[in-house]
């Protein structure tokens, strides 16, 4: 990921609603979930989801797929790495200490955190 690319998806996710939106489409998996679906769950009208769901597309952050009258959205889990290992590797140089800090967190990205989080 190059920093241009890194740049867009921070800011994207920025914004609260947004990433409220991105937690849920990791948790939802592949399969995603609908636009509807989506604005039900964050407390917010269509057209305020479509606004931030766009700004995701963007970023390419999320990915969207049509299924018969709805649109169905989920995470670019390629991206999110991406940008994890911009983080990690061009912001933080490797540093050993934060790799160390990151890997001996309490169980970070474990799935069990997936599940406790759903």
């Amino acid at each position: 990921m190059d920093e241009r690319q890194a740049l867009s998806s921070f800011a994207a996710l920025s914004q609260e609603t947004r990433l409220a939106i991105v937690r849920a489409l990791v948790v939802a998996g592949p399969e995603g979930l609908a636009a509807g679906v989506i604005a039900e769950r964050m407390g917010v009208s269509a057209t305020n989801v479509s606004f931030h769901l766009k700004e995701l597309e963007r970023s390419g952050l999320i990915s969207q797929r049509r299924e018969s009258r709805s649109i169905i959205y989920s995470a670019s889990y390629d991206a999110l790495a991406g940008l994890v290992k911009f983080l990690m590797e061009d912001c933080c140089a490797g540093h050993p200490a934060i790799r160390e800090n990151v890997e001996k967190s309490d169980g970070c990205c474990s799935p069990d955190d997936e599940v406790a989080s759903a």
